[in-house]
């Protein structure tokens, strides 16, 4: 497990991944669209295989998922394309076939993984995860997972946050907001930098969106300890740092 402290090793963590999801069941497309953005990542969709080609070349994704019985173009056929253009964005294949020569043709067409269907979305989650995650990481990085500012700690790996030993429950967002906040522990981080690395937003940077999650984020972190950690630097954005105390 990697530390957010000082080290001769480098190190690196990741923003909420931007995803094409390339599925022709509307009913499932959607269903991934809204879990994925629930569990903080920006997701795009295509529901055929010409269309998620052409996304897929254009846009800078860290992940495809890909379903295998797709119209106009299937699945093995676009990511072979993919390859042959040199694309080499990871792809996770999604398919009701689930025999081992299914996978193997899924994995020797180019794809990253293979996850029959049916599967759990818990699953899928942490496959896609892990996958971008190899992506990011420079050779010889050391995944940061663990963030720690004054007596407030976060883990990527668990989903735990804890002051001073006290567990406090986070919604996703507001664990993306935080985690956000502590990688650049002592930096100002400007309401359009959340916009774009939390939210994915690239416009309007005068939406209350983020108003109100600070708000209930400073409530959950700050409201029952002395010393404020997260902190609103006025006409700049916010911070998060440890060294106030209450009426300084």
């Amino acid at each position: 497990m990697g530390y957010a402290s000082p080290s001769h090793r480098e190190t690196v963590s990741f923003d909420a991944m931007r995803l094409l999801i390339i599925e022709d069941d509307r009913e499932a497309a959607s269903y991934l669209v809204k879990a994925f953005r629930e569990a903080g990542h920006m997701p795009d969709l295509a529901h055929d295989g010409l269309d998620g080609y052409a996304l897929a070349r254009e846009g800078d994704y860290d992940m495809l998922i890909v379903d295998r019985m797709l119209p106009k173009l299937d699945g093995l056929s676009l990511i072979r394309s993919l390859r042959e253009q040199a694309v080499t964005t990871p792809v996770l294949i999604l398919s009701a076939l689930g025999q081992v020569d299914d996978r193997v043709k899924g994995l020797r067409a180019g794809g990253d993984d293979y996850l029959p269907k049916p599967y759990a979305f818990s699953e899928l989650l942490a496959r896609a995860e892990i996958l971008a995650r190899r992506r990011s990481a420079p050779a010889g990085a050391v995944e940061v997972t663990h963030y720690r500012v004054g007596d407030l700690e976060l883990d990527r790996l668990s989903h735990r946050v804890a002051r001073a030993g006290q567990e406090i429950i986070l919604q996703p967002r507001e664990f993306r907001l935080l985690e956000y906040l502590m990688r650049h522990a002592g930096q100002v981080v400007t309401r359009t930098m959340l916009l774009e690395h939390v939210w994915d937003y690239h416009f309007d940077p005068q939406t209350n969106v983020i108003d109100v999650h600070i708000s209930r984020l400073r409530a959950k972190i700050d409201k029952d300890f002395d010393r404020p950690i997260l902190h609103t630097v006025r006409g700049a954005g916010y911070v998060v740092r440890a060294d106030e105390a209450r009426g300084a």
